[in-house]
């Protein structure tokens, strides 16, 4: 026995003898006749080990004082009321019946209860530095922003440091205001944050919000950081019911707090049943969508994944995180083009994959629009002909094609050739055979290549942070958001279909630098925007939907499927044999006969406006 349990099984032996004196004590008014001192005397010696043993036998020693819960007073309540069962049975069958007084057989059960719980939750709160409020003198004053389960939960955790020292609550429900939460009181609204971070002269704040709607915590946020706070949140929602991350593990506030998007509704059960047991391939495994990909299906207990991936690197870095973080995932990690059929094919007749997810693409706007056109449409019209055109071969029950909004009324290479992917796709299903899906969504926040990792960079340097336009807008979701989104789509479509995900509402990207800056800790006298003018193939705003293209409802309120115009066999066949043929085409030659295929695509050098509605 450990010599600490060795000590509370000591301290609760000595404090059912001194209870058990002590009921006698107050039944007979401090004066103990001399008959029942002998009496006293007697049931203690048959009390008190029949308590210890209950003691024992129902486990009060696994816990630990320093931990004393709730559940701990529940088994001392459940040890000792049998235990006085048992003791009064025993008095009332033996002669003790006469010794022993009844209102000392219910006394006794309720002091012990008091001593023992008493004792426990004494000595937490002495080492959590609460017996004589010296909590209050410790740690950072912060101000909580919520009074709700989570606000209780993070006070109870931030009690044990000395890290953080919380001086308010503030919450807009009513009936809370003026209350005590674990000893900190509820100060008033939310909005009222500027004059109680003065008023408490605290620095910090933080959001304990989980279950809010993405729109208020970014008011309060923004509040928050209006009033000059360092503004900290506990994690979200769905991470606190995955078990991922404790309330107490509080973290800076990130852009996708103050996307203003609500949690993704997935049907859990359907994804099982698509991906559980299966086999599943993902194609571009280590970009920012593809890795991701990999993360939510595992939660689904495939029984293989299979990571295809042209970048050795991003590959390696992926099996890493997984053989540390996810080691009961089977995974095989294979590099290859999704150009070379030839080695695609042989991947797929190796592992035998079920469901296909297809995330490999080139995708920078500007990077693809001159000098790279060509391999632009290579990897990313050809390299899905490939890969579809093999998945169906090799028995592929689903694929998924991930696409853009950018390939909806394209002006630049990169766009044209993600909409003459979706052609390719839609035109090779066929009716009982391998079901493809397209999913069509617009930017992520934190991807490669996109604007917010950017801006961090030119905010560490000290500026100035770029935007190309002071009208420019784009729609944004979080990158787990789009993966959840994307194996939604896939377990709903039954081939042919192309999704569209409820982006929402457009962002300015300038308001997305003023809030990184903000976030950063900055003002806009500290870190300068500065406009450079509109890139080569960039619009002002993109679209989901084309001109002749309309929606039809799902079941999932974020998803609609869009009713795009297809091609015929033929003039498939033409785009393929353009796109096979072995001598590379000039940037201005890809466009000419981009304009042929797609009568919608309209780039810059053609003169026609960049954005039309």
């Amino acid at each position: 026995m450990h010599y600490r349990n060795l000590l509370a099984f000591l301290h609760d032996i000595t404090a059912a003898i001194v209870v058990w004196m002590a009921a006698y004590w107050l039944r007979f008014n401090m004066e103990i006749p001399p008959l029942y001192i002998d009496g006293m005397l007697k049931s203690l010696f048959v009390a008190v080990p029949l308590q210890a043993a209950a003691f024992w036998h129902f486990g009060l020693y696994r816990g630990i004082w320093r931990y004393a819960s709730v559940s701990d007073l529940q088994r001392i309540l459940l040890t000792v009321g049998l235990a006085g069962l048992i003791i009064a049975a025993l008095v009332f069958m033996t002669s003790l019946q006469h010794l022993v007084p009844r209102t000392v057989l219910i006394l006794d059960p309720l002091l012990l209860v008091l001593a023992m719980g008493g004792s426990r939750f004494a000595y937490r709160a002495w080492t959590e530095h609460q017996l004589f409020g010296e909590m209050r003198l410790r740690g950072e004053p912060v101000l909580v922003l919520g009074a709700g389960d989570a606000a209780v939960s993070l006070l109870k955790e931030v009690s044990r440091s000395e890290e953080w020292r919380v001086v308010g609550l503030l919450d807009d429900d009513p009936a809370k205001l003026g209350r005590v939460l674990n000893g900190v009181r509820v100060l008033g609204p939310l909005a009222d944050i500027a004059h109680w971070s003065g008023q408490m002269r605290v620095k910090h704040a933080i959001v304990a919000l989980p279950s809010a709607t993405a729109r208020i915590r970014r008011r309060v946020v923004e509040a928050a950081t209006r009033a000059g706070l360092d503004v900290l949140t506990v994690p979200s929602f769905d991470d606190l019911l995955s078990g991922k991350v404790t309330v107490s593990q509080v973290r800076r506030v990130e852009l996708d707090d103050l996307l203003g998007r609500d949690p993704v509704e997935l049907d859990s059960a359907g994804l099982h049943r698509l991906l559980g047991g299966k086999v599943v391939m993902i194609s571009g495994a280590g970009g920012s969508i593809g890795s991701e990909l990999c993360r939510q299906i595992s939660r689904f207990g495939p029984s293989r994944l299979i990571f295809f991936e042209l970048n050795e690197f991003s590959l390696y870095s992926l099996e890493q995180e997984f053989r540390k973080d996810f080691p009961a995932i089977k995974i095989v990690c294979a590099i290859g083009d999704v150009k070379n059929a030839a080695r695609v094919a042989q991947v797929m007749q190796q592992q035998r994959p079920s469901v296909l997810f297809h995330a490999a693409a080139y995708k920078h706007v500007p990077l693809m629009e001159t000098d790279n056109a060509w391999e632009a449409a290579l990897n990313n019209a050809l390299g899905s002909y490939s890969i579809a055109a093999t998945a169906a071969t090799e028995g592929v029950e689903k694929f998924v094609l991930i696409s853009t909004d950018k390939a909806v009324n394209p002006t630049n290479v990169m766009g044209a050739s993600k909409r003459l992917a979706e052609i390719i796709c839609q035109s090779l299903q066929k009716p009982g055979g391998m079901q493809i899906v397209t999913v069509r969504f617009g930017n992520v926040l934190g991807s490669a290549g996109s604007v917010v990792p950017k801006f961090h960079e030119q905010i560490a340097s000290g500026g100035p942070v770029t935007v190309t336009h002071p009208e420019i807008t784009r729609y944004f979701m979080s990158i787990p958001e789009a993966a959840q989104l994307v194996l939604q789509a896939g377990l709903m479509g039954k081939g042919g279909e192309i999704f569209v995900l409820d982006m929402g509402d457009p962002v300015k990207i300038v308001d997305l630098a003023r809030d990184l800056i903000g976030l950063s800790g900055f003002t806009e006298e500290d870190i300068k925007i500065v406009f450079t003018g509109l890139r080569a193939g960039e619009k002002l705003y993109e679209e989901l939907l084309a001109d002749d293209e309309h929606t039809l409802p799902t079941p999932h309120p974020k998803l609609r499927i869009a009713r795009a115009v297809s091609v015929a066999g033929e003039r498939l066949a033409e785009i393929l044999n353009w796109l096979t043929q072995q001598s590379p085409q000039s940037d201005d030659e890809l466009r000419r006969k981009l304009r042929d295929w797609l009568p919608e695509y309209h780039d810059a050098a053609s003169g026609e406006p960049e954005n039309r509605r």
